[in-house]
């Protein structure tokens, strides 16, 4: 795991928070302790200042223990039935009594990993049906789980506090007593690990002034789309006309930093939605994230609060906020999903797939020889969650097709007298690749946008026409570039786009058998990377699997290029409250599936569950009630849409109104 890519909180964010605390115009507070920035570009390189041992010896430590649930493939099986429709068992959701007594590791089990963890002056607390806490002297963890812990620092950095944290030097060992039993451990390496995946216009790329879209939709400018254009665009509108709402649901956000609910009242006043003074609720998950910030990512969390809950106003949303480490992000999901009250949660928060599953603390079980991550850990959460009924979206990525270069925020093309430089390799991220969750893509809206080409940005202008709606990624905007004298690198557009690709870590699932379209991995994909990237002096340097069969995604797609994005009310740490335009990324495409799935759950009186398999089963354009439309147009940089499935724009984008209908009428079964 890259040094610059490190950062996270200290020791004591600890316990899970079971209560709920309602928030309505004030700053939601955690803690008195600054919030931890997310890790990016800028972020210096960390100080190794020792042992852990030696410098906190006699602070505990806690970790998380994840225990893998009981008949897992049967478990993969009824999720299948119970999110396929036709299938007897569709819909058929079990309480979380039931999947306790059906899937989760037995008491007997629990005993059994408490008892083995005491002989190692560790107590475990059961805080979910999979998950414990195990707390201990630094000593006594890494005696454990033969694993060494060091303290690390990262300087203050522009806006960006400075920080501690502790990780792992080299990998770990799940202690004898526990072998068979354990699907994750998290919490060695407390860095932050996790982006939020929203994004603005490449500061090179200036626009002289709001712009209407072409074509025959009516909607605000470009930049400045609220949720009431989503509606128009996606056709929600008919949905509202039944009068539907989200009453009576339960929208659930998982995220990892804090915010300012008053922002989110003010969006949706601006819009003139009637809501619950009270609506929003906030569950802090191990101590929380600290205060609102922007360092930490605070514009992530507001963003998808104001756009689910716009979209479903008469909802209830429930923010579960978590500080920004591998064990809090388990964590977070363990709490909304053990909770059960959430009928539909989204995450948009995520990176490259290889770090949660081999490169972030490996921990090896000696008893099958397995290397157990967090990846494995949130799959079982997930598959608990499509049992309970609860929908899951996430945002797939805006690095394109090449989400490990986007992730670390390199400089290109690669070169080895460059340390801050990648090379360009294939690559999606997590948690969007996990089969057991939706994953949401990006495109383009159709647009005349004028960019400035002076200073003064006065005419004349740079006209880029997007007759149709396309895939999102910024090569439409190479011209553009060239015409400032910038190549794709210095100008910012590279490898900006929706997140795409073939995963590496997860197999291609049912839904997705015999789907047109969908890829393998490709051969010769390389990722290494500068000295600006060195993980303990090591350069960085992974040989990618080729021709595997893994999960292709994103599943589907609503517009999240900037360029044609949306307004944030956002409170920032640094100037305050205001109206910020120009944001766009497949962040908003989670939160926006959360709010379609709401309305989707009033209609039909109940859960939906993991609706891929739905998504995957309804008619497409080649139908006068299609659910879906295909993205022919544009690309990721690497795969391209077209008339079908592809792994840029997944399906399409949804016909919310005749996604809804053929729920409801069955029309194909």
């Amino acid at each position: 795991m890259p040094t610059r890519k490190s950062a996270a909180l200290s020791a004591a964010c600890l316990a899970l928070l079971g209560g709920v605390a309602t928030l309505t115009a004030a700053a939601a507070t955690t803690d008195s302790g600054a919030a931890v920035p997310y890790p990016s570009a800028q972020t210096p390189q960390a100080i190794d200042i020792g042992a852990l041992e030696t410098l906190s010896a006699h602070t505990p430590v806690t970790i998380t223990v994840a225990l893998a649930i009981q008949n897992s493939q049967a478990a993969e099986q009824l999720l299948q039935s119970l999110s396929t429709p036709g299938n007897g068992q569709y819909r058929q959701f079990l309480t979380h009594a039931q999947f306790v007594a059906r899937f989760a590791p037995t008491s007997a089990t629990v005993a059994q990993a408490i008892a083995g963890l005491a002989k190692y002056n560790l107590t475990a607390q059961q805080v979910t049906a999979t998950t414990l806490h195990v707390t201990g002297l630094p000593a006594d963890i890494e005696r454990a789980f033969s694993v060494s812990l060091h303290s690390y620092q990262v300087p203050a950095h522009g806006n960006a506090p400075g920080y501690s944290y502790r990780a792992p030097v080299g990998g770990a060992t799940i202690p004898a007593e526990l072998g068979g039993l354990v699907s994750g451990v998290m919490g060695f390496d407390t860095r932050p690990a996790f982006k939020p995946l929203s994004l603005q216009a490449p500061p090179a790329l200036q626009r002289p002034r709001p712009t209407q879209s072409s074509g025959s939709y009516t909607y605000n400018p470009p930049e400045y789309l609220t949720v009431t254009d989503f509606a128009h665009l996606y056709d929600v509108e008919p949905l509202y006309s039944k009068g539907l709402s989200g009453r009576g649901r339960t929208i659930g956000i998982m995220s990892l930093a804090n915010f300012t609910p008053s922002d989110a009242y003010a969006y949706w006043s601006s819009l003139g939605l009637n809501v619950n003074p009270n609506r929003i609720s906030v569950v802090l998950i191990d101590g929380g994230p600290g205060a609102p910030s922007d360092a930490s990512g605070s514009l992530e969390t507001t963003l998808d609060t104001e756009q689910s809950g716009g979209i479903a106003p008469a909802a209830n949303v429930i923010d579960y906020l978590a500080p920004n480490t591998n064990q809090a992000f388990v964590d977070v999901f363990a709490a909304a999903i053990e909770s059960n009250v959430a009928d539909t949660l989204s995450i948009s928060w995520g990176e490259w797939e290889y770090w949660d599953n081999r490169a972030i603390t490996p921990v090896i079980d000696p008893f099958t020889g397995r290397t157990v991550a967090t990846t494995q850990a949130v799959h079982e959460l997930l598959l608990e969650a499509a049992l309970q009924g609860q929908s899951v979206f996430t945002a797939q990525g805006d690095g394109g097709a090449y989400e490990a270069f986007h992730d670390l925020g390199c400089t290109g093309p690669y070169s080895p007298s460059q340390p801050t430089s990648c090379s360009e390799a294939l690559s999606v991220g997590y948690p969007g690749t996990d089969s057991a969750i939706t994953s949401g893509g990006g495109t383009t809206l159709p647009a005349i946008l004028d960019f400035c080409l002076n200073q003064a940005c006065t005419p004349p202008y740079y006209v880029v026409d997007i007759p149709d709606q396309r895939v999102w990624g910024w090569d439409y905007l190479e011209g553009l570039c060239s015409a400032l004298g910038l190549d794709i690198y210095s100008c910012g557009i590279f490898p900006a786009g929706s997140g795409g690709g073939v995963s590496i870590t997860f197999p291609l699932p049912f839904y997705q058998f015999g789907l047109f379209g969908t890829q393998f991995t490709q051969p010769n994909q390389v990722f290494q990377a500068g000295s600006a990237y060195a993980d303990d002096g090591i350069p960085l340097f992974y040989r990618l699997p080729a021709f595997y069969p893994g999960r292709n995604v994103p599943d589907v797609s609503f517009n999240a290029d900037p360029e044609t994005g949306y307004i944030v009310f956002y409170t920032s740490s640094s100037s305050g409250f205001g109206e910020e335009p120009g944001w766009g990324g497949t962040s908003f495409v989670a939160p926006q599936l959360n709010g379609v799935a709401a309305l989707l759950n009033q209609d039909l009186h109940g859960r939906l569950g993991l609706l891929n398999y739905a998504f995957y089963a309804a008619p497409d354009s080649q139908s006068q009630h299609a659910a879906v439309h295909p993205i022919a147009y544009g690309d990721n940089w690497f795969y391209s849409g077209r008339n079908g499935y592809s792994p840029a724009a997944g399906l399409g984008t949804l016909d919310v109104a005749n996604f809804a209908a053929w729920l409801a009428g069955g029309w194909f079964f």
